[in-house]
């Protein structure tokens, strides 16, 4: 199998240069029981990966890169009876265990047992499985490792499919639009008539951009300094777009007083504040982006008790993906989550390096990779 493997972090620069991630052949495993073998059609390049990437998300390495894929099953491990081979999967980063608290409450995305084994790069059923040819052991990421041509996950990593969904659509349901549009949906319980605003419009932002227009909000204010993205965002459901700059005045415009629902989808201290400020009194900030871990928050207390403002923590969106996939690959097929559209283009594995780049510039949304 080829496989995509991150050996050093690389600090942000020039990607295509330093080529940070090599594309390794190494022994194809086969699954433990509990794991599916799933011949992977499509990757999705993601800024969770990015930053593995440059360091700002410490992980194991060696690792095996790659988080949101699509493809066919191709080997059913022990005890695994409702997945057969040739079924169509969509691969999840967070493979909930079923049995932990967060489980047991009905919120799968904070399984316990999945960050732990997310957190070790190995698999929920067992260590990692991949190994260089000299036996060196290679972490996975996020218990998919999708940046190759075939993946071991554990069962509960994958969502199965209906076979009309192209894979080039699928292959974004795995994290930017359960992450997106289920911040909005399941994080916020964002209802028809209330106001949302989005800051960052990478796949997750744009995601969330198309679930508030799915749930029937009033306006959806679109926030990004890239101005090449704001044609996109109105192409999503947006129905005004502007700057940081822009945001106070737009919110005014089209609320008053401000929105019921901000979105943070950027990974900054600095725009959870800005959100926090723009809210509506008892309004929902929505913290989906990942901050550098060092990163603080310093806000005026009296913003909470005061005002009956929230802030509210979304990890993959707070979804049931066994659940939510289905659910929102219908509203896809009725033209209500157009999915479609966030997708850039289409480049072979081997230009995964350059791929970095023009996403830490922002010129591509989603870029897919053919395995």
């Amino acid at each position: 199998m080829r496989v995509a493997v991150l050996r050093t972090v690389a600090p942000a620069g020039d990607y295509a240069t330093v080529a940070p991630l090599t594309i390794e052949t190494i022994e194809r495993p086969q699954p433990r029981a509990g794991e599916l073998g799933v011949s992977i059609t499509f990757s999705s390049l993601c800024h969770s990966d990015l930053s593995v990437v440059d360091g700002s998300r410490v992980r194991p390495l060696p690792m095996a890169l790659g988080h949101e894929a699509v493809g066919r099953v191709v080997t059913v491990g022990g005890g695994i009876s409702d997945v057969a081979v040739g079924d169509h999967v969509v691969m999840v980063f967070v493979p909930s265990c079923g049995s932990c608290r967060a489980c047991s409450a009905g919120r799968p995305a904070l399984c316990h047992r999945a960050a732990e084994a997310n957190a070790s790069g190995g698999l929920l059923h067992g260590p990692a499985v991949l190994r260089s040819p000299d036996g060196e052991r290679i972490n996975h990421h996020l218990g998919v490792s999708a940046f190759a041509d075939y993946a071991v996950v554990a069962r509960e990593s994958a969502v199965v499919i209906a076979d009309d969904v192209p894979d080039t659509v699928a292959a974004m349901f795995g994290c930017a639009v359960l992450t997106g549009a289920g911040a909005v949906l399941n994080s916020a319980g964002l209802t028809a008539g209330q106001s949302a605003a989005v800051f960052g419009l990478g796949a997750v932002g744009l995601s969330s951009v198309m679930a508030a227009r799915l749930a029937g909000a009033s306006s959806v204010i679109a926030i990004d300094p890239n101005t090449a993205k704001h044609p996109l965002a109105l192409e999503c459901g947006a129905t005004s777009v502007g700057t940081p700059d822009d945001a106070a005045r737009l919110v005014a415009e089209a609320t008053g007083d401000g929105v019921d629902v901000a979105i943070e989808a950027v990974g900054s201290a600095s725009v959870m504040a800005a959100c926090l400020d723009l809210l509506t009194r008892g309004g929902a900030v929505v913290s989906v982006g990942l901050p550098n871990p060092a990163a603080e928050l310093r806000i005026p207390a009296l913003q909470f008790a005061g005002a009956g403002k929230r802030l509210i923590g979304s990890y993959l969106g707070d979804t049931v993906p066994q659940r939510d996939i289905p659910a929102y690959l219908d509203h896809w097929r009725q033209g209500r989550l157009p999915v479609e559209l966030l997708h850039t283009d289409t480049r072979p594995l081997d230009e995964i390096n350059e791929s970095l780049d023009a996403l830490a510039a922002g010129r591509v949304v989603r870029r897919l990779f053919r395995a």
